[in-house]
């Protein structure tokens, strides 16, 4: 077959997120692993009390993560087997929680339940509810019916047919589910900070407290190398995980639409609307709360809260908060899509699986244990970053960019390679059949990535709270000033900053799910 004219392969373009990758990611998270391994820092891996924390983070997450997958199995049999009225609206519902900024969660649960485990675990599942139903919900639509009817026309149950034929059929989108599920419960950050208080820590707050409070760098960085080397086992097993769900998904054809639920199914689809409606109920709440007694909080937004306890006023933030997540979703964009085009282009399955599964390190490493890593590095940089701007927008990229990949990889895959064939055959080079093939295809899912990705840049919480000068705070920064801050006026700021920035991130959902419509991939 005819190739086109030779060129730079788009192949290349994958260098350019590794090079981003090495130096800020790879060169501050081994910068703290060096930190972690001397005399002081052993002493902190001995003490009882590290490894107290290590199992309530460990505990926490798979307690989380349990609710999450119970939670979002009848999630996923609503989004993949049943056509009803009103579905694009339920599939906003359920992908709203998972893009809310944590101190938004923690604050609305706070009001609701207060402070301790519970309120802790349950808003751990809050927020990824909607990765199981997404995930398994695009396996569940693939699956051919004809093997659930033929076990119940030998006579088993629905809960035997459920149990022997479709469990074992979703198992791989199940594991794929349920690492990056837990993987996000045990670096929970906000959440815990907001609802755990002193007493009770993860590693993730642990390592926080330890810096910003105490000082103390030495333990800090042993228990980041702890979480790092959990965090590493985990993204091994989902990387595993969700190659089995995307061989699964090859080997199947969707063989039936979507249909309305017969039988013994609508009690499955009660308890999807029943969970819809529990995933409303804390926002509600936070709306509530941000005009009870009036609409004081919104007004104390143009001031610096009582007694002056911000630097900056709560309109000041939310500036910064929409310019620092601009540039972040700019850079990820374009690192993002590189590494796509680049894992696209590869023909080595191996180190295609490498490279993957090195670009979703920052998915998993705590995004604590990468601010860090900054204070500790990048003074070594001309112009040294830790005093720029700059440094946040940078942060927030490493945060977005994994998730820009997996919203545009799938598409670039899914593209029939005959139709890259045939404009090579016409003389087409790689830049070219790029630009006329694949752009046009995956031009709503780079739009989808974009909006993802700035709702999720807007409300970083974990490296903005380290990196963010007092006067660049962002509005999740400030957010969790005013909650830390006595006075019934920083109360009611917290909870008006925190309902703006809600709808400003359920605006953008709306959007993004409209421009995903039909797509049930992770996230």
């Amino acid at each position: 077959m005819a190739r086109g004219r030779p060129g730079l392969s788009p192949a290349l373009l994958g260098l350019l997120p590794l090079a981003f990758l090495a130096v800020f990611f790879a060169w501050p998270v081994g910068a703290i692993v060096r930190l972690g391994m001397d005399a002081a820092a052993l002493d902190v891996l001995a003490d009882p009390g590290t490894w107290r924390i290590v199992a309530f983070t460990l505990g926490q997450a798979a307690a989380a993560t349990l609710v999450a997958v119970v939670a979002g199995l009848p999630v996923a049999f609503l989004l993949a087997r049943v056509a009803l009225p009103g579905m694009a609206v339920v599939r906003a519902l359920v992908l709203v929680p998972f893009v809310l900024p944590t101190v938004v969660v923690g604050l609305a649960f706070r009001g609701l339940l207060g402070g301790g485990v519970l309120p802790i675990v349950l808003a751990n599942a809050f927020f990824n509810v909607a990765v199981v139903a997404r995930t398994v919900g695009g396996l569940w639509a693939h699956l051919d019916r004809r093997a659930e009817d033929a076990a119940r026309s030998l006579g088993a149950s629905r809960w035997r047919t459920f149990t022997a034929v479709t469990l074992p059929a979703l198992t791989p989108a199940l594991g794929s589910a349920a690492a990056v599920v837990f993987l996000f419960c045990a670096t929970s950050f906000g959440v815990v900070l907001l609802l755990g208080g002193a007493r009770f820590r993860t590693l993730e707050t642990e390592i926080y407290l330890r810096t910003v409070e105490l000082l103390d760098l030495s333990g800090a960085s042993a228990l980041s190398l702890v979480q790092v080397t959990a965090v590493v086992a985990v993204l091994v097993l989902g990387a595993r995980a969700r190659r089995r769900r995307e061989a699964a998904l090859k080997l199947r054809a969707r063989v039936e639409s979507a249909r309305r639920p017969v039988g013994g199914e609508w009690w499955v689809v009660g308890a999807a609307y029943a969970v819809v409606a529990l995933l409303v109920v804390p926002i509600a709440s936070l709306v509530a709360r941000s005009v009870d007694g009036g609409f004081a909080g919104y007004r104390a937004l143009s001031g610096t809260g009582h007694a002056g306890s911000l630097s900056v006023t709560g309109w000041e933030a939310a500036a910064n908060s929409l310019r620092t997540a601009t540039d972040a979703t700019v850079l990820a964009l374009i690192l993002g899509v590189s590494a796509a085009v680049a894992l696209v282009s590869l023909r080595r399955a191996r180190f295609i699986d490498a490279l993957d599964t090195a670009l979703m390190l920052p998915l998993g490493v705590s995004a604590v244990t990468v601010g860090f890593g900054y204070l500790i590095t990048l003074d070594a940089l001309p112009g040294d970053l830790r005093t720029s701007a700059a440094l946040v927008p940078l942060a927030q990229a490493l945060v977005v960019t994994p998730l820009v990949i997996r919203l545009v990889l799938p598409v670039l895959r899914s593209i029939d390679e005959r139709l890259r064939q045939a404009a090579a055959t016409l003389g087409a080079g790689p830049w070219r059949v790029w630009r006329e093939v694949d752009l046009p295809l995956a031009g709503r899912s780079l739009l989808a990535a974009a909006g993802f990705g700035y709702v999720v840049a807007l409300g970083e919480f974990g490296a903005t709270s380290f990196l963010a000068r007092p006067d660049t705070a962002t509005l999740p920064v400030v957010i969790g000033r005013l909650v830390s801050r006595p006075g019934e006026l920083n109360s009611q700021m917290a909870y008006a900053a925190c309902t703006l920035l809600m709808v400003v991130t359920v605006a953008v959902a709306l959007v993004v799910e409209r421009l995903r419509a039909g797509e049930l991939g992770e996230f």
